[in-house]
């Protein structure tokens, strides 16, 4: 693997020891004075460069980021394993969360771990830390006369400071889809001295920025295919497909003609414009066209294999084991806890290898034995690369998720709830006696990402489907293993109406991208949550009779979503202290 020449990981170790050793402190914004960071005589601008890792750092992984928990397990796609009072997804998912007490590791306005006390580790948590340290590298990096630069005459420390205007403008595009319009700094760095007490910015002025930043900065950041040790920095093709799917959200129906408070700008755009999904279109396609990136074969590799075609931004992850530790099935010696457990809705999404949803009787798919395990006809090669279900291969052996089986043995034992276990973004240990260090990144952007969001808008700009919204599936479809079918639709029906080929794109995004922090906000940007969110979320007890099975439905949770949840509330101490800060409706 190749996760040693990742240099954040590098910055956060050397962080440590440099911590211990008393030299400075991790991250220098307050403790370590700006021209030593931003050194005129530097010119291989090593202290700035390691600023620049810090602001890379503030980026999330996502792999058991809510409380130990996938923030999708806050969808309809599965639920914690984990039981009690205080289970931070649960909370979201129940609606017993308030502007007080939203829970810090989904808080990414207040974060845990914003000031950084003595004695603490790691990167601040709050992406508003993220865009002010930004701020810090924009104003600057132009006194380090650091070497080198790009073939167009880009040097390298205008490189850096596009860099820190994307993550600025990532920081941005996450706070916007969780709060609506937030407050635009611009270039400022605020100190304690100034005048804090900013207003918010409208939903469309917020958009506005994002999309001028990625359009200003795309030509002056490195292009890929990039070098190992750089898989982890922002590129031409994360700025473009950033400014598409920010554009995206603009377009959906929760900000475009659906705003929860009619006539508040801060929420939402107060009119419907279907120009909104045509320059959304287009900013797809113009990643496309950089002819740069492509579907790779694999689609468990994406995950696996680092420095893939398909991979556009990447939050980098240590070579670990730490996703089977946390969600790996209960009784087996190479251990796991199991913390992910996936909804019934989620695998009845899955379609059959012949690409036909399984309520198609023409699908091939069978109540008796749903999985596929001893049917001809076969699953969508997804799921099994998704899902860990009864009589799944795993560790050698044959998965027993049935009441009483080794992995789902009904005692005290954290286990699945609903009779299955997530598999996604594990190593390849179906023949394995235990488990094996191998790469943890969390994959931000990728090219099947750019594909669907074509799709999705091309089809809502239009009357009906072009042949082009088809192929952007047919491609999914093909990489995914789903037979092409003797005309060649993968499973699809020909001269879809719009509505038909909206609700395809809409699982096709469910089941593609399935614990990839996209259920969660797809649901809320359709504005369907209300819809979906209020079903209770089921499982299955299996019950084993001889050498057969009776498949049971049991209800898991009990979710709650009201039209407030749409938006999160903004901090209760934020509103508190500052009177310009107006609330999200409801909270």
């Amino acid at each position: 693997m190749k996760n040693t020449n990742n240099k954040i990981i590098t910055f956060l170790l050397l962080a440590a020891i440099m911590g211990a050793c008393k030299k400075y402190e991790q991250f220098p914004v307050d403790k370590v004075t700006g021209n030593y960071v931003f050194d005129p005589l530097d010119s291989a601008g090593v202290n700035a460069q390691n600023f620049l890792y810090s602001v890379y750092a503030i980026v999330k992984n996502g792999h058991n980021r809510v409380g130990g928990d996938y923030l999708d397990a806050a969808s309809d796609d599965a639920v914690s394993s984990k039981t009690g009072t205080g289970v931070a997804i649960t909370l979201i998912s129940t609606n017993a969360v308030t502007s007080f007490n939203f829970p810090g590791s989904e808080n990414l306005w207040e974060g845990t771990n914003l000031s950084q006390p003595p004695g603490a580790t790691g990167p601040p948590e709050s992406f508003w830390a993220g865009i002010r340290n930004a701020n810090i590298v924009i104003n600057n990096i132009g006194v380090v006369p650091v070497k080198g630069g790009l073939p167009n005459g880009t040097t390298t420390a205008q490189v850096w400071r596009s860099e820190a205007r994307f993550l600025r403008a990532y920081f941005y595009f996450e706070l916007v889809r969780r709060y609506g319009g937030v407050p635009l700094m611009g270039d400022k760095v605020y100190n304690i001295a100034d005048n804090l007490d900013l207003p918010r910015s409208s939903f469309a002025d917020c958009i506005s920025y994002i999309v001028k930043e990625c359009d200003a900065i795309k030509d002056s950041l490195i292009t890929a295919p990039v070098a190992d040790a750089d898989n982890y920095r922002a590129t031409k093709g994360a700025a473009m497909a950033l400014k598409a799917k920010t554009l995206l959200l603009a377009a959906s129906p929760l900000f475009n003609g659906g705003n929860i408070d009619n006539g508040n700008p801060l929420t939402g755009y107060t009119n419907f414009d279907v120009n909104r999904w045509t320059l959304a279109a287009q900013a797809a396609k113009d990643v496309i066209d950089l002819n740069t990136y492509s579907l790779d074969p694999s689609f468990t590799d994406v995950f696996l294999t680092q420095n893939n075609s398909e991979r556009i931004f990447i939050r980098p992850g240590s070579n670990t084991t730490s996703i089977e530790t946390n969600n790996g099935p209960v009784g087996f010696q190479a251990g796991g806890t199991g913390n992910t457990s996936p909804t019934q809705e989620l695998v009845d999404a899955f379609p059959m290898k012949n690409g036909l949803p399984v309520t198609d009787p023409a699908s091939g798919y069978l109540a008796s034995d749903p999985y596929s395990v001893l049917s001809d006809a076969k699953r969508d090669p997804r799921f099994n690369a998704t899902i860990l279900y009864n009589g799944a291969h795993w560790l050698n052996s044959t998965m027993q998720t049935y009441e009483g089986g080794i992995s789902k043995p009904n005692s005290t034992l954290q286990q699945t709830v609903s009779g299955f276990y997530m598999r996604k973004f594990m190593g390849a240990f179906e023949d394995a006696s235990t488990y094996s260090n191998h790469s943890s990144d969390w994959i931000i952007l990728r090219y099947a990402e750019v594909l669907l969001a074509y799709a999705e808008a091309r089809n809502e700009a239009e009357a009906a489907p072009q042949a082009d919204v088809y192929q952007q599936l047919y491609a999914i479809r093909a990489r995914a293993g789903i037979d092409p079918g003797a005309g060649g639709n993968y499973g699809l029906t020909p001269n879809m109406t719009q509505a038909a080929m909206r609700a395809v794109i809409q699982n096709e995004w469910r089941i593609e991208f399935a614990f990839e922090e996209h259920r969660f906000f797809d649901l809320r940007r359709w504005k369907l949550a209300q819809t979906v969110l209020n079903k209770p979320r089921t499982g299955v007890s299996i019950v084993k009779n001889g050498g057969d099975y009776t498949y049971n439905p049991v209800t898991l949770l009990n979710t709650v979503f009201q039209e407030r949840q749409y938006l999160y509330p903004i901090p209760y101490n934020e509103t508190a202290k500052n009177p310009n800060m107006k609330q999200n409706p409801g909270w």
